[in-house]
């Protein structure tokens, strides 16, 4: 007995360090297939940082639905929790329209509360944020760093020493149940995940050297499109600092710097250099950490991003879901 009810479109995933073709691939994928774009991004969510995200033009937006990208003022905060849920509601109301979910992005954290699940973490604590963010300032997020690796051994060794937002959590939620975050991680829900077998398609480079060329030349890129004036225009708001999780955003925390550290002065040659230099190896360092995230799901498709035809390996994998 049959219901007539058709089978739902795959709900696809395509996961990758920064610059290795994730938007390109997406729109590719797009004029084929009738597919939604959900953003897997913390940084697109915020509206008025366009240059430093690369965030889809206005043009590329048209070629397909996107949704996630600038749903959030940067003075607002975006979790993982609310990625979750509005991401499940859109892969439903997106199957619904008869369309396939296309999540996209670099946000590793993102995929992996959607595909593992999330425990019962406790609320974000202002109090306890407030003195953390002030023991930054005079300590440096190094030294909260090493009294992480203290407490919590676990969390600290897949931080870097200046990740703030993620010590900053880290620390706090010790703070507030006296347990390491690394305790919340512990239990995961694999038949909570919408993203099916062979869906989760992972673009990464053979060659890390192509990939850390195609970073600068991105930030140059970034930084002649107006990446610095985006910034200053950001701290013209007068209510937005440092500490500010869409501030911690890569390239924009070194742009912040430089521009603290020169006052109402322009940025001298060096210093515009420092903070590119800064910037430039800042992306570097997310993209390893990255990459490294995307090498412990075991369920992933990974292609190679630097191959000549990486473009047509990801569609012939794309066909295959959609041909199921």
């Amino acid at each position: 007995m049959t219901t007539g009810l058709a089978t739902p479109l795959p709900c696809i995933a395509l996961a990758g360090p920064t610059a290795s073709g994730k938007s390109a691939a997406s729109l590719a994928i797009a004029e084929r297939w009738p597919v939604e774009i959900i953003s897997v991004d913390s940084a697109l969510v915020y509206r008025g940082m366009d240059i430093g995200t690369a965030k889809p033009s206005l043009a590329e937006r048209a070629r397909a639905p996107h949704h996630l990208i600038d749903i959030r003022d940067p003075a607002q905060a975006y979790s993982a929790a609310e990625f979750v849920a509005d991401t499940r509601r859109l892969i439903g109301e997106i199957r619904a329209r008869g369309r396939a979910p296309l999540l996209v992005g670099g946000t590793m954290l993102y995929f992996k509360a959607l595909m593992d699940g999330l425990d019962d973490m406790p609320r974000a604590d202002a109090q306890v944020r407030v003195a953390l963010e002030a023991r930054a300032r005079s300590e440096g997020w190094p030294a909260l760093h090493a009294e992480l690796a203290r407490i919590d051994p676990v969390t600290a060794a897949r931080l870097a020493p200046a990740d703030a937002q993620r010590i900053q959590r880290a620390l706090e939620v010790h703070a507030v149940t006296g347990q390491p975050i690394s305790a919340f991680h512990r239990t995961q829900r694999p038949h909570d995940n919408p993203i099916g077998a062979g869906a989760l398609i992972s673009l990464e480079p053979t060659d890390r050297a192509w990939l850390h060329e195609r970073i600068a030349q991105r930030f140059d890129a970034m930084l002649a499109e107006g990446f610095i004036d985006e910034v200053r225009r950001l701290r013209a708001r007068g209510d937005l600092h440092a500490d500010l999780p869409s501030m911690r955003c890569v390239g924009y925390r070194q742009i912040w710097e430089a521009l603290d550290e020169a006052g109402h002065a322009p940025l001298s040659p060096r210093q515009a250099q420092q903070m590119r230099d800064r910037g430039v190896f800042a992306t570097r360092q997310l993209a390893k950490r990255q990459i490294t995230w995307l090498r412990s799901m075991p369920q992933r498709v990974a292609l190679p991003c630097d191959a000549p035809d990486a473009l047509a390996r990801v569609l012939e994998q794309v066909g295959r879901l959609m041909e199921r």
